[in-house]
């Protein structure tokens, strides 16, 4: 598939439908658990993501370069990446197993224990899903959008017969995402069923392996950052563990809006055009600004909907919403960057370029920004006597203000680059919208007090249309974006 095959908005659009209904699902699927669970229960469900995340860091180490060569088209690249993260997950899942019963003493958590050792079939689906998308990204971005659809209904139907009717809570939900990352990697399997049929190049792994010592250098920097959630889990307890995590589920929908750009990083990558970069910023802020001011205007609802008794953890969630919005920032000018980045034309990679690039650069950001909150997370935690939503608030205010600095160097290389031309007009005007939105929201639930989660997701709903139809009337671009969109569905489904 060329470069023109690679259809930016139409891709990143499917791909953010995917995301958007797995914001439901997912949703959904936590309703499930934070219902059936404790709040301690609900903290020991995060610290077993936060623990598998240190063994699956690996799991786009290779996929990274692996997409890079099949976006220019190089022969094999799809079945060696596959093979070569399978191989890594196996050894990762076995070494995992291993040191399960040492992590859960030193955790005080035995009871858990099995719970601990199921997932590490994640581990390896984690390998090999990361593998298929890679090389989907490349050549069909908007199949990982179909995916989304198919894994998300899986997971949340799973869900509920095992979470709700045979009341196995955490059990169930492991399970759950175990099988429904199974009929993920079994659907895009058969999409690059052709490509599977090639030949291994042995050639291509030297390659990667070589520049994948600065991705470990990249995954390492990104799990050190996130120590400060066993930090918080260990000095905080078990409940602000699960406050940050609740406010964290509810911010991250915002995040789903970098998605829009899915598509700019190959295609940056197969043709060096910087002249998307613009639409791209244009389609994401169009989401990612009224999205943010919706979280902001009624975050207790939002986390109302996981359980009440998250509700006091509103602060948390209204930091972690602004950082939401400054990290989709940082996606786009990453895929910007990476875009750009010529190191590996060829087939060919070499250490001393590479280290020089400004891949590295951006990949060092990480230990700059752990080296900021993990001494000031501890020093917080440990001195003073913080209650669960206190702990929770100090770290999201700690680590958000990082990544604000963080991102503000990236800005700066990323302008080094490449000048690109900031839609400013566009942006008033999602920024105008946004507001007449939140105050409308605003003033409904003042008038409404909705309680019960259909009541929110209604608000929700209103505003979003509501937001929708004022910008159509502002804004020219938004008319023939959906105009584009409607033509498209009717050109694909009638």
């Amino acid at each position: 598939m060329t470069e023109s095959a690679i259809r930016l908005q139409y891709s990143g659009f499917v791909i953010f439908a995917g995301k958007m209904f797995s914001v439901a699902t997912g949703l959904a699927f936590q309703y499930m658990i934070a219902r059936s669970t404790t709040a301690q229960e609900y903290g020991v469900w995060f610290n077993i993501n936060d623990l598998l995340a240190y063994f699956t860091l690996l799991a786009g180490i290779l996929p990274f370069w692996v997409m890079r060569f099949v976006a220019r088209a190089e022969e094999g690249a799809v079945k060696t990446g596959v093979f070569a993260n399978f191989m890594i997950s196996v050894a990762a899942a076995l070494i995992y197993a291993s040191i399960v019963p040492l992590m859960v003493s030193a955790l005080g958590v035995h009871e858990y224990v099995y719970l601990y050792l199921l997932v590490s079939l994640q581990i390896v689906e984690a390998h090999l899903n990361n593998a298929f998308e890679a090389c989907l990204r490349a050549k069909k971005p908007q199949a990982l959008g179909y995916g989304a659809f198919i894994g998300e209904i899986v997971k949340v139907s799973l869900g509920y017969l095992l979470i709700f009717k045979f009341q196995r809570s955490l059990e169930g939900a492991i399970i759950s995402i175990i099988l429904a990352l199974g009929v993920q990697i079994v659907y895009y399997g058969k999409l690059l069923a052709e490509e599977l049929k090639q030949s291994i190049r042995w050639a291509y792994i030297r390659e990667w392996l070589k520049g994948s010592l600065v991705n470990v250098y990249s995954a390492l920097g990104n799990q050190i950052a996130a120590f400060i959630f066993i930090m918080l889990f260990t000095y905080g307890g078990e409940a602000a563990r699960g406050n940050y995590g609740a406010a964290a589920q509810i911010a991250n929908i915002i995040t789903y809006s970098n998605f829009l750009a899915f598509a700019l990083y190959p295609k940056l990558l197969a043709k060096n055009d910087s002249r998307d970069i613009p639409t791209s910023f244009k389609t994401v802020l169009m989401f990612a600004i009224p999205m943010t001011v919706g979280v902001l205007v009624m975050p207790d609802l939002y986390l109302a909907i996981l359980k009440e008794e998250y509700m006091k953890a509103s602060q948390v969630l209204i930091v972690l919403a602004v950082d939401a919005f400054v990290a989709t920032l940082s996606t786009i000018f990453s895929f910007v960057l990476f875009g750009l980045e010529k190191i590996d034309e060829g087939a060919r990679i070499s250490l001393r370029e590479l280290f020089k690039s400004r891949i590295f650069m951006a990949y060092s950001l990480s230990y700059i920004h752990s080296a900021i909150t993990i001494p000031v997370t501890f020093y917080v935690l440990t001195t003073y006597a913080l209650d669960p939503v206190q702990s929770a608030l100090s770290v999201a205010i700690i680590n958000s203000s990082a990544r604000f600095a963080m991102f503000l160097l990236l800005y700066a290389m990323v302008r080094k680059m490449v000048r690109i031309a900031a839609p400013w007009m566009n942006v008033a005007k999602y920024v105008f919208a946004s507001a007449i939105m939140g105050c409308v929201l605003y003033a409904l639930r003042e008038m409404m007090h909705p309680s019960r989660v259909y009541q929110i997701l209604g608000l929700t709903a209103f505003g979003g249309a509501f937001y929708l139809m004022l910008l159509m009337i502002i804004d020219k671009d938004t008319r023939t974006l959906a105009k584009l969109a409607w033509q498209e569905i009717m050109h694909r489904w009638v």
